[in-house]
């Protein structure tokens, strides 16, 4: 018996079974569906634009906060189409990049420190 799919899956079949409804499969190509996630991706950064940090928990803010989750969701979708169009498993290359990452930023070597890797300079795991 399989096993049942998950969250993800679920959610990549549906904006596949919704895309082909459409017949909007010939415009989701890779470069589109990227350059779509990168506007969505805009669009989020502007409901942040000129906030300080302490703001930008949208605390006390649902009408706000509720914009920002459709952003976050078409940002979502957009790259959940772009993984099924290029036969990504975004959930292992996800997995393969944060244990990439924990060889670059070993803790005890970054904690509290959020420079870029090769900012570390001679010695560290990066190099």
């Amino acid at each position: 018996m399989d096993s049942p799919p998950d969250s993800l899956q679920r959610l990549n079949q549906t904006l596949l079974e919704f895309a082909r409804e459409r017949d909007w499969e010939q415009f989701h190509s890779p470069k589109n569906l990227s350059m779509a996630l990168i506007a969505e991706a805009a669009e989020l950064v502007e409901h942040f634009q000129w906030l300080s940090q302490e703001q930008s928990y949208l605390r006390d803010q649902p009408e706000k906060k509720a914009a920002v989750a459709e952003e976050l969701a078409d940002i979502l979708i957009f790259l959940i189409r772009a993984a099924e169009r290029l036969d990504i498993d975004l959930i292992a290359a996800a997995e393969a990049k944060i244990l990439r990452n924990q060889q670059r930023y070993p803790a005890e070597r970054v904690r509290g420190d959020a420079r870029r890797a090769s900012e570390y300079g001679p010695g560290h795991a990066a190099d």
